[in-house]
Formats: structure tokens, C-alpha cells, sequence
């Protein structure tokens, strides 16, 4: 004889499931305490909604009322990023009440989140880096050309600041003009070089063996101890924060540069990729964006009607 089991749903008020489920979170889950609050706030604020809506038990809610109460937050002033976040909020509660038996289903999967807008990666102007070529603009000594040809490396090779924190004298080809960089997951790739850096980095060594005679890493600090990701990072900052009115600043800037000037000058989007160690093209195209808004600044600037 066959036996159907048929699994029976719990009555539950929104009310008494919220209670519940945020005790779940204080002593099963074990979230702080500012993150139990903010699940709290978004699941009240939804139960009020409701309410009003006239729904007060769990096993009510529909797909449709999540996406009306979605709408009547949008059209009130709520941004798309803390919309996300609410309904990131939605999604666990909903499956807990599944497991507890309370609701059938998951209406979360016929609501969508907004989109997140993508953001155009930030890069400095020409007009910014060509200031890295003017003379007086760092100081004499060690220090000054150290500081001068890693800007001028980052801008002119698009490599990460962990690649260029961990070159060294061997990594410098001068008979191949390029430079071997160990990438993400200890890939090897080679970045071609042209003479005027070459000969930055012949008299940066000169100066620099005078300093730290044998040293073998390419930069070094201190006591002759090789510098880090996060001197890069403080080096950039002290300089970059004088030459330009980015938003943000950083080492990475100088990579999405990199990338974005060699596509306004019109390089191929297959080689940048290779140049920058990217795994696949997706990572690199972003780039076309930048350029797009390039040449629409360009034509706006430039074309009798572009400001029409």
C-alpha cells in the first residue's frame, strides 16, 4: 500500500515570524548585533507595508506583493543599492520560514534585484601624467628616482603594484627591451618597453648600487629592504594626490590608464589584454567604455553641432 505524506503548513503571523526569526539570528546564527537590526528594520518595514495591504499571515505573501512593495520604495526615494539590500534581507527569512514550515515556495526567485550600474573605471588625464616628466618634480637622491621611475613604470607597463613590488634586477631584459613579470597565479608574462624608460632604469640601477651595493630586488627602502605593495601604494598617494583631481587615487588607477590611453590611441583590445595578464576579454572591455565617453567629449568639443 502506498501512503501519501502530505506536509502541512504552520499558521504564522508576519508578526510572530519576524520575532522568531530574529531570535534565530541572535542565537542560532550568532550575527551582531547591528546586523540582526538591520534585517529587523527591512523585515518591519515590509510588514507595515502589508499590513496596510492587508496581509498579516506569511502564507499570503506573493511574489506580487514583494515586487509592489519593491515599487512603492523606488518611487519614494529609495536608491537601488539599498533597495538590493533590503531584498538581500527578503531572501534568508524566506528560506527560513521554508524550513520552518510556515510558507510553500520561494516567491524570491519572480523578484529581481535592480541592476547594479556598472562604473566606469576611474583613470588619470594626460594633462596628469604628463607632469611625471617634468623636471623638478622629485626629489634628488635615491629616494626621488626610486619614487620617479616607479610612477613612470606603472603608467608605461600597466602592471599590478604586488608585479612591481616584486621585480628585481633579473626581471629587466635590456637586450629584448621588455620586462618579465610574475602575475596572478605565478603566470609569466613579458611587458615591451621602450628606450626612454630603459635608459630611466639604467641610471636608476647606477644611483641605486651606489646606495645598496648587491641588492638584488629592483626597489628598495630603509635599511636595503625591497619595498612593498603598500609602499607603492603610499608612494602613488603622495604624489598623485598633488598631480590630479581623480576621485579616487591608488596604483591601480595607473593599470586602468594604462589601458584607457592605449585604447585612445587606437591599440588593439586583444594585446592590452595580454599585456595586463587578463584571463579573458571580459576583464579588458570595460576599457571600451572609457573610451566611448572619450570620443564623445570629443566630438562634443570638436563638432560644430556636438553641443546641440
Amino acid at each position: 500500500m502506498n501512503y501519501v505524506i502530505c506536509l502541512s503548513i504552520v499558521f504564522m503571523t508576519i508578526e510572530e515570524s519576524i520575532t522568531k526569526y530574529e531570535a534565530y539570528l541572535r542565537t542560532v546564527k550568532r550575527l551582531a548585533e547591528g546586523t540582526v537590526k538591520n534585517y529587523v528594520t527591512d523585515l518591519r518595514g515590509l510588514e507595515e507595508w502589508l499590513t496596510e495591504a492587508g496581509v498579516t499571515e506569511v502564507g499570503e505573501i506573493s511574489a506580487r506583493d514583494i515586487r509592489g512593495w519593491q515599487m512603492a520604495q523606488m518611487e519614494a526615494g529609495i536608491g537601488e543599492g539599498t533597495m538590493r539590500r533590503k531584498l538581500s534581507s527578503l531572501r534568508p527569512w524566506f528560506r527560513y520560514m521554508r524550513n520552518m514550515k510556515w510558507v510553500e515556495g520561494d516567491v524570491m526567485i519572480k523578484v529581481k534585484s535592480p541592476k547594479v550600474p556598472k562604473r566606469l573605471p576611474v583613470f588619470f588625464k594626460e594633462s596628469e601624467t604628463e607632469r611625471l616628466y617634468e623636471d623638478g618634480m622629485f626629489e634628488e637622491g635615491y629616494e626621488g628616482e626610486r619614487d620617479k621611475l616607479i610612477l613612470r613604470m606603472l603608467y608605461e607597463t600597466g602592471m599590478r603594484r604586488s608585479e612591481l613590488a616584486g621585480l628585481n634586477i633579473g626581471s629587466i631584459d635590456f637586450g629584448g627591451k621588455r620586462i618579465k613579470v610574475l602575475g596572478k597565479g605565478n603566470k609569466e608574462r613579458f611587458i615591451p618597453v621602450e628606450e626612454e624608460l630603459l635608459g630611466n632604469i639604467e641610471r636608476y640601477l647606477a644611483l641605486k648600487e651606489e646606495t645598496y651595493p648587491g641588492a638584488e630586488a629592483l626597489f628598495l627602502k630603509g635599511k636595503g629592504v625591497a619595498i612593498n605593495a603598500n609602499d607603492v601604494y603610499r608612494i602613488v598617494k603622495k604624489y598623485m594626490c598633488l598631480l590630479s583631481n581623480a576621485e579616487r587615487i591608488s596604483p591601480h588607477v595607473f593599470r586602468h590608464t594604462f589601458a584607457t590611453h592605449m585604447l585612445n590611441e587606437g591599440a588593439n583590445i586583444d594585446a592590452i589584454k595580454e599585456l595586463l595578464g587578463h584571463a579573458n576579454l571580459n576583464a579588458t572591455e570595460i576599457y571600451t567604455h572609457n573610451t566611448r565617453e572619450h570620443l564623445k567629449e570629443a566630438y562634443k568639443h570638436a563638432h560644430p553641432r556636438g553641443d546641440k
